[in-house]
């Protein structure tokens, strides 16, 4: 991809009514824009980086047995009013028609798929049933800020499973614990599996905090791994010493970036969601939920991956693999297309910085200095920068990690191997 076709571009300030550091550096980086507040615009850029979180979801969601659905937004106002959250659910949006009825814009779907199952479920052979959607929800949330951290539209991932008992439904609740973790593992994040209370959902449940300064959330836990409470239900406190001898628990704000909870009959109740069990009884079908934040995952990797200078995306999420830049001394035009495509020719993906050098032409009207490529590159946080300059010299380039401080010089062979094993 050439930067300068590339929809989306870099600012040099932050943007004014921003506080949170993922906000800002995700529009200055050209990922995302602001429509309201808490509702973003994805770019080019941030959409890339949007599918790529998704698609790691994805694949664990497969792996787990679920089978891809995609729910309507605008939902039904009667099934709401089965469950009585029309009237209880304090952030629900409710969309007045022109034709004298509502509907709800949905912040969740339990409403709208419990519904849907009950056409196919009628026995104990169709259970057990794991079904997620990958979709936008809308929250009219009091305190839409933290950018991509509180919003009143984001991605969710929503996983809901169906089984004929509670046994079976807490087995895969298990089995959900396992595969969250390795979602957070791939994205780069070290999440703390943490006991919650359950709000509207479920008495309890169980909650995947990232630590990081800005977070909003707080929690008590055993840095030993064998404890942690969100601190509006922690039963230990600050400094209490860990019972297993692990020393003393910490508190610490974090980031939530996913959340479990064992739903059991509670809608399947509202709807009468029954099936026929072996003995010819009908059983009411037991319920899990699963939800991650995609988006929100995306401004907590930032908020966890950055430095004064921007981004520092982790490879697995990351726009692109290499971001190219040329210093364009005379005559070397023709060496950074041999490395371009090289690159792209070994299935490397590449963002190259093809502005042309302001000291070369005074009398253009976007003139780049090889400072600006510079700084570009740390604020958009590619994992890897290669420059190509007559300094370094023909099938050669720069090359430098955007966590690192030192550079070497690699010939263009040797580059395409070691970016082949990162």
């Amino acid at each position: 991809m050439r930067y300068s076709k590339l929809f989306g571009k870099t600012t040099r300030q932050d943007p004014r009514d921003e506080a949170s550091v993922n906000a800002k550096l995700l529009i200055r980086g050209g990922f995302v824009r602001k429509e309201v507040a808490g509702v973003y615009n994805f770019l080019p850029l941030g959409l890339r980086v949007l599918n790529k979180i998704a698609n790691i979801v994805r694949e664990e969601m497969n792996a787990a047995g679920g089978q891809e659905v995609l729910l309507s937004a605008l939902q039904n106002r009667e099934s709401w009013q089965k469950t009585g959250r029309w009237k209880d659910l304090d952030v629900l949006f409710k969309v007045p028609s022109q034709y004298k009825t509502e509907y709800a814009l949905g912040p969740t779907h339990e409403e709208v798929l419990v519904p849907v199952v009950k056409n196919f479920v009628s026995s104990y052979r169709d259970l057990p049933l794991y079904l997620y959607q990958i979709q936008n929800k809308f929250r009219d949330e009091p305190r839409a800020k933290a950018g991509l951290l509180r919003g009143r539209e984001f991605l969710m991932k929503d996983l809901y499973s169906f089984h004929a008992n509670e046994k079976d439904m807490l087995s895969y609740y298990e089995k959900m614990k396992k595969s969250y973790k390795i979602v957070f593992s791939r994205l780069g994040l070290e999440a703390i599996e943490t006991k919650a209370a359950g709000g509207t959902f479920s008495r309890e449940s169980h909650e995947y905090q990232v630590i990081c300064q800005s977070g909003e959330d707080e929690i008590v836990y055993c840095p030993g791994g064998d404890y942690s409470e969100n601190v509006e239900i922690a039963t230990a406190k600050d400094g209490q010493q860990c019972i297993l001898g692990h020393g003393p628990l910490k508190k610490v704000k974090t980031i939530e970036v996913g959340n479990i909870f064992p739903l059991k009959d509670k809608y399947s109740k509202a709807f009468n969601l029954t099936f026929k069990h072996k003995d010819g009884r009908d059983k009411l079908v037991m319920m899990g939920c699963y939800g991650i934040g995609i988006s929100r995952l995306m401004g907590a990797i930032v908020e966890v991956y950055h430095d004064e200078h921007g981004i520092i995306w982790p490879k697995p999420v990351a726009p692109f693999d290499v971001h190219l830049v040329h210093i364009e001394d005379p005559g070397t035009e023709s060496w950074v297309k041999e490395t371009y495509e090289k690159l792209t020719k070994a299935g490397i993906d590449v963002l190259w910085d093809d502005r042309e050098d302001a000291r070369l032409d005074s009398r253009q009207s976007r003139q780049v200095s090889a400072g600006e490529k510079f700084a570009d590159c740390d604020l958009i946080g590619i994992p890897v920068r290669l420059v190509v300059s007559k300094k370094v010299g023909r099938g050669k380039v720069e090359y430098k990690e955007r966590d690192k401080a030192e550079s070497n010089v690699l010939q263009l062979d040797d580059l395409v191997k070691r970016l082949n094993l990162l």
